[in-house]
């Protein structure tokens, strides 16, 4: 009989040592080590097709490989396929991570209904199989799929052992903390078990050429919870974000193996479950009766997608010695630097203010571009002039004062051309590169962001 092997993880790296430490040499963090029993190797085995049986591999030159390509499922969802780049792709490990609540139970169950012509094999960990037929029930009434299956199991054996009588198309695990593999002695959702089913799984998707989602939850730090090693194991790693309280959600792509990782998917969260949205400009600008002082329209880019978002701003004498510096959606070093910006080269007196910022729709924006919107919302802030709402701006803003280019301009122009806007100011380094095909709104370019600011506040 095998000796028992206890070893010591890190529960927010997943760093292995043979002792317990006080600090993780690999994180930093301070007493996140937990004792782990490990199984013997003799029980050191592959749940997924444990008769190990041995197969002969033979190292090949890129010249012996054949060329192929990727083989793809088309999801139903658009908002899917956007953010996975064109696709599930066969044999690809998916991970779906978001706080609790957020919606991705009710994702995953959407799209394995709506795979019509596909064999989908859900496996819940968390809720039984009447629980997701009442949740299959609000999401889509009357649907009777003959192609989705459903399974409430834990145990990775078990699930194996359905999977190899059903031959499903596409798996969705959920969650990977609530499975448990019965080579380890350790309890559901501690680091060795999470990393060992996902190694299993993962083997399972290779080898089977079969896509698998997994559902991870995210701690309060906003790390998904188990080790960070299971990032590293995935092909593909999906962030559910937004408020719960919110209607809005947005699915955003941190790591992928088979397409870009900067595009994102926006739903609408409805009591009949996730609604796509096809044109995020909309929703992201509100609905205003008036113009209102210190809210300007921003022209971004997320990914391949332009869009269009709300800019608003509070500038206030301060109150106490202290001004606050407050920012929803944006960088709080680029709010300061861009202050000291409209202080030193514009004139304007900001250290004294208190300033508030926020990006409507509950959108976090990290493109430059987003500059000089910010900038202009701030002085009509500040100098209670409101700014036509149909005008629209997109260019950076450097610490010369001047305003620099931005990417993918004859984008941005035309999202803004089709939500009515009737001018867009831009830099003139961007000029040379617009095509002169929109005829229906103006295209007002500066070279610096002082001449814009008194264009403006004298009505041009």
């Amino acid at each position: 009989m095998a000796k028992t092997k206890v070893l010591f993880f890190c529960q927010t790296c997943g760093y292995e040592s043979p002792k317990w430490l006080g600090k993780c040499p690999a994180c930093g963090g301070w007493n996140t080590f937990v004792e782990e029993v490990v199984a013997g190797p003799e029980s050191e085995k592959n749940t997924w097709r444990s008769d190990n049986t041995r197969k002969t591999v033979h190292p090949k030159t890129l010249a012996q490989i054949a060329n192929g390509e990727e083989q793809r499922i088309p999801a139903p969802d658009t908002e899917l396929n956007r953010v996975l780049g064109g696709g599930i792709v066969a044999g690809s490990l998916v991970l779906i991570g978001g706080e609790p609540g957020i919606g991705k139970s009710t994702l995953m169950l959407q799209i394995g209904l709506a795979l019509s012509n596909r064999k989908v094999l859900y496996v819940s960990g968390e809720e039984s199989d009447q629980q997701i037929k009442m949740r299959a029930e609000r999401i889509a009434p009357g649907t009777t799929s003959p192609h989705f299956f459903m399974l409430a199991e834990t145990n990775l054996k078990n699930i194996f052992l359905a999977a190899e009588e059903l031959q499903p198309d596409v798996v969705v695990i959920d969650s990977i903390q609530t499975l448990f593999s019965p080579v380890l002695e350790s309890v559901a959702g501690s680091v060795a078990q999470v990393r060992q089913c996902a190694g299993e799984l993962m083997k399972y998707a290779k080898e089977t050429n079969t896509p698998v989602f997994l559902v991870g939850h995210v701690t309060k730090d906003g790390l998904l919870a188990g080790p960070k090693v299971l990032e590293h194991m995935v092909d593909t790693v999906l962030q559910f974000e937004g408020d719960r309280h919110l209607a809005y959600r947005i699915l955003r792509t941190t790591k992928n193996r088979f397409g870009s990782t900067s595009e994102i998917g926006i739903y609408e969260m409805l009591g009949s479950g996730l609604r796509q949205v096809t044109n995020p400009s909309e929703i992201l600008i509100s609905q205003k009766e008036e113009p209102l002082s210190g809210t300007t329209i921003g022209a971004t880019m997320e990914g391949n997608r332009p869009l269009l978002i709300e800019v608003q701003s509070l500038v206030s004498p301060a109150s106490y010695g202290t001004p606050q510096r407050t920012c929803t959606g944006f960088d709080p070093k680029r709010l300061n630097m861009l202050l000291a910006v409209l202080e030193k080269r514009c004139g304007f007196r900001m250290g004294t203010q208190d300033v508030f910022v926020n990006m409507a729709g509950g959108i976090y924006v990290e493109d430059p571009a987003i500059d000089l919107a910010l900038c202009v919302s701030l002085i009509s802030s500040l100098e209670e002039i409101p700014v036509s709402d149909k005008y629209c701006f997109a260019a950076e803003v450097g610490l010369g004062g001047e305003l620099r280019a931005v990417n993918r301009i004859d984008q941005r122009i035309s999202e803004a051309e089709k939500l009515g806007f009737r001018k867009i100011f831009i830099s003139r380094y961007n000029e040379k590169t617009v095509s002169r095909a929109q005829a229906s709104i103006e295209v007002c370019a500066f070279g610096k962001l002082p001449d814009l600011l008194r264009s403006l506040l004298q009505g041009g």
